[in-house]
């Protein structure tokens, strides 16, 4: 089962309309993701699909998905307003007034979090929002994947991290400890790359697609803004979940190195015998040698 993932997707946060420089980003990327081979089984859309919460840009986002060629999943992020959004997607799943809802039907079962706290920017799950999850997870010891926005983890990158000293993340990382069957959890909001251990498990982050936040580990002076870079224009990026039935495999790309990168090296001839020789080698291996 191959899982996509974007994120961060910010529609209307510049002018313009469907030509916005956040909405021809989001169209580079379906139009990506429609490309790759294997096709993915469905995309997550992981938080801030919009930048104001408005209706226009809930309708340009449900127009661009349009066009994409497998199923979306959709979670809540901290520039997302969850009345505006049931308005273009009627029939979203909610739950107690979140956007949280479980997917069953699939080789790995996916729990999607709500951790949109209004007027928050690092976001919450509060106590019903944890019953919901605890309830979820006694329902079923399938493998499971926990897919939110805000990743809830020291990131190193100090104006972006929310870390165990926030009361949400001390509610949810107990959860998620005593339930050994969570693969991973996959998270948005931070712009980059990045994945630390949780909770006995793993969060992955995925790029945004739009511009990214500059890694810098240095710690900033409140008091003394220094000019330092804080957002890089680059690519739009994408997140590829590969679950082989025993772990899941993530890989980041973007829309560059998917169909316009330098290409150096490909599968001819004259590299078949190399290819033959490491499957022969994975299969020595395999048994035992």
């Amino acid at each position: 089962m191959l899982i996509a993932q974007i994120t961060d997707l910010h529609l209307g946060f510049g002018s313009g309309g469907d030509f916005e420089d956040n909405a021809k980003r989001l169209r580079l990327a379906v139009r990506t993701l429609n490309e790759i081979v294997p096709r993915p089984d469905l995309v997550l859309v992981t938080g801030d699909l919009t930048d104001h919460g408005d209706l226009p840009s809930y309708k340009r986002l449900k127009k661009i998905l349009g066009k994409l060629s497998m199923p979306a999943l959709f979670c809540m992020g901290n520039h997302d307003d969850r009345d505006v959004f049931r308005q273009v997607y009627p029939n979203a799943p909610f739950s107690g007034g979140f956007n949280q809802y479980a997917v069953d039907n699939l080789p790995l079962r996916i729990l999607v979090l709500d951790t949109l706290e209004v007027g928050r920017h690092g976001g919450g799950f509060d106590e019903a929002r944890a019953a919901w999850l605890e309830a979820r997870l006694a329902e079923s010891d399938r493998p499971t994947l926990l897919v939110m926005h805000h990743p809830p983890i020291e990131t190193g990158i100090e104006w972006m991290t929310i870390g165990p000293a926030e009361a949400w993340v001390a509610r949810l990382e107990p959860i998620v400890a005593r339930h050994r069957n969570i693969v991973a959890i996959l998270a948005g909001h931070v712009h980059r790359p990045i994945i630390s251990a949780f909770g006995g498990t793993t969060v992955r982050v995925c790029p945004s697609t739009q511009p990214q936040v500059v890694l810098d580990l240095d710690p900033m002076d409140l008091e003394r803004p220094d000019d330092r870079p804080m957002i890089v224009a680059g690519p739009p990026g994408i997140g590829l979940h590969w679950w082989n039935g025993k772990a899941l495999v993530s890989h980041y790309t973007d829309t560059d190195e998917q169909s316009r990168a330098k290409i150096l090296a490909r599968y001819t001839v004259k590299m078949q015998g190399f290819m033959k020789h490491l499957a022969h080698e994975r299969a020595e291996g395999s048994g035992g040698h």
